[in-house]
């Protein structure tokens, strides 16, 4: 799979059915030497009219990832967004 097969696709968490963002709002870390996603970072908040507040990111391995479709990804975390 591409990279630009991901763009757009939603991020949901499969514990808690929370929609966390979107590929494009959100940035993969990729490991520089082998070309390998590590991980998702996911904004934590967007404030008003999309303005990003200070409220850190969300970093996801990517080994939590369970499932990729048409329209969007699957995760599992247990953790507080």
């Amino acid at each position: 799979m591409n990279l630009s097969e991901l763009a757009g696709k939603e991020i949901v968490n499969l514990v808690t059915g929370e929609r966390l963002g979107v590929i494009g709002e959100c940035d993969i870390i990729i490991d520089e030497s082998s070309g390998k996603i590590l991980a998702l970072s996911i904004p934590r908040e967007r404030g008003f009219f999309g303005i990003r507040r200070d409220k850190g990111d969300l970093e996801i391995p990517w080994r939590n990832v369970k499932k990729i479709g048409n329209d969007m990804i699957i995760i599992e975390y247990e953790g507080i967004y």
